[in-house]
């Protein structure tokens, strides 16, 4: 297996820290400590931790719509896409325990002028947004009057479920909301 590089090491860890002990409770040094790099090295890939956490928010967002994708290709409908996207909430969250998500315990956790950070979060959720609208018109049930109601009662479904869920440390808000999901989209 190839080893990683300086850059790839330093995201990889902070990813690691930053989703399991929040981005306020990571410091640099911890960073660099944990990657085993030199500061130097790390000032030659980053110029702070906000950077360093826009990089992390980069390739979350990369693997975990990757993830999303792969999960829901094995339904054939773009409803049913959508619908098993809380198959995929439930097989993620049990997978971490439950911590949430990355993009939402980053935000709560934001001092203000993070504003590199704050516009990778609002990215990300427009992008999963965006992939409920896109789905829910392939599907040519619905006028395109109601695919930006639906899509967004559907994206409040899937944020709400995965915070309930972080707070209750169980998956019956994913249950419940995919349950909802589908009285809303039937």
């Amino acid at each position: 297996m190839k080893k990683l590089g300086v850059k790839e090491r330093i995201i990889e860890t902070a990813s690691d820290l930053f989703y399991n002990q929040g981005y306020n409770q990571t410091g640099i040094n911890q960073i660099i400590a944990e990657a085993g790099v030199a500061k130097a090295s790390m000032y030659q890939h980053f110029r702070s931790k906000e950077d360093i956490a826009v990089a992390y928010l980069i390739a979350r967002h990369a693997m975990w719509m990757g993830k999303l994708n792969d999960c829901v290709s094995r339904n054939k409908t773009s409803k049913h896409k959508v619908i098993g996207c809380f198959d995929y909430l439930i097989e993620w969250l049990t997978e971490v325990n439950f911590r949430g998500c990355g993009w939402q315990n980053i935000i709560t956790d934001l001092p203000s002028g993070n504003d590199k950070i704050k516009t990778q979060a609002i990215y990300h959720k427009n992008e999963l947004r965006k992939w409920v609208y896109e789905l829910l018109k392939n599907e040519n049930q619905y006028s395109a009057e109601e695919v930006p109601e639906l899509g967004d009662q559907v994206l409040i479904l899937i944020e709400g479920a995965i915070i309930l869920s972080q707070i209750q440390k169980d998956s019956w808000p994913i249950k419940s909301a995919k349950k909802a999901c589908v009285k809303l989209l039937a």
